[in-house]
């Protein structure tokens, strides 16, 4: 492989990683918890963007419930979104392993 082709393949997948970020800020995933008492919605880097709480679920006094089932919504929703992330760098690696995370990316 010469010189010209290596630096060619270089610009592609940094293009393509640049169109893989852009596409991840724009995706949602969402989660529930509790029954779809509680939902979250984070882009595809993870970033929480909604949270959606029904006033059902809301007790003075069990606060810890509520702070559990929010906290189970994220982590599910930000689980999807590294899945989501994980399999689009699967597709640039040409289904090569790729266990390593990119700056700026996740």
């Amino acid at each position: 492989m010469n010189m010209q082709k290596l630096l060619q393949m270089g610009q592609q997948m940094q293009s393509q990683m640049s169109d893989i970020k852009e596409n991840l800020e724009k995706k949602e995933v969402s989660a529930s918890s509790g029954g779809g008492m509680v939902e979250v919605s984070v882009n595809g880097k993870g970033e929480v963007r909604a949270v959606s709480i029904d006033p059902a679920v809301v007790d003075p006094d069990d606060v810890e419930m509520l702070e559990d089932l929010v906290l189970a919504a994220i982590s599910e929703a930000q689980t999807k979104a590294r899945r989501s992330y994980d399999e689009e760098m699967q597709k640039l690696a040409g289904g090569l392993p790729f266990p390593m995370k990119l700056p700026g990316l996740f």
